[in-house]
């Protein structure tokens, strides 16, 4: 039985950077498996997704498109996440740029780092369905459940 931990990082000042008004969600996830499950959810839902399998393709993805969301692992080969959201914030699209980071730690130290990277809200995730983070996704970009 896996357990992630959901965090959020809310930025009001998001924007949608595609022509067609389609929202942008990069996925930084080197669990192919996840991956896969997690983009053909988001795909379904309307969404555009990037993938990424490490932490510097990643953030290179991350300041070159722009996307509305950005999903990342802590995890990571090449990159940790927690140095991935560093690098992100220290660039002047990435310090506003919205982030939710999945994973199956919950290591005290890693989550007070991620907090100090600017957490909104983080929350437990036990036997989650892949509806119930598109809906959280969906919700945070503002549109709807």
């Amino acid at each position: 039985m896996l357990q992630y931990i959901v965090y959020i990082f809310m930025n009001t000042k998001a924007q949608n950077h595609t022509s067609l008004g389609a929202k942008t969600i990069l996925l930084i996830e080197d669990d192919r498996d996840l991956a896969t499950l997690l983009g053909n959810a988001l795909k379904e839902a309307g969404l555009e997704v990037l993938h990424a399998d490490d932490g510097a393709l990643g953030l290179s993805l991350a300041l070159k498109h722009h996307p509305d969301l950005i999903l990342l692992d802590i995890v990571l080969p090449t990159m940790d996440g927690l140095v991935v959201l560093e690098k992100l914030r220290e660039d002047t699209w990435g310090k506003d740029a919205s982030v939710i980071i999945l994973t199956n730690l919950s290591n005290e130290e890693r989550v007070s780092a991620a907090i100090e990277g600017g957490v909104y809200e983080y929350l437990t995730k036990e036997n989650w369905k892949m509806e119930d983070v598109v809906a959280k996704v969906k919700q945070r970009l503002g549109s709807g459940q």
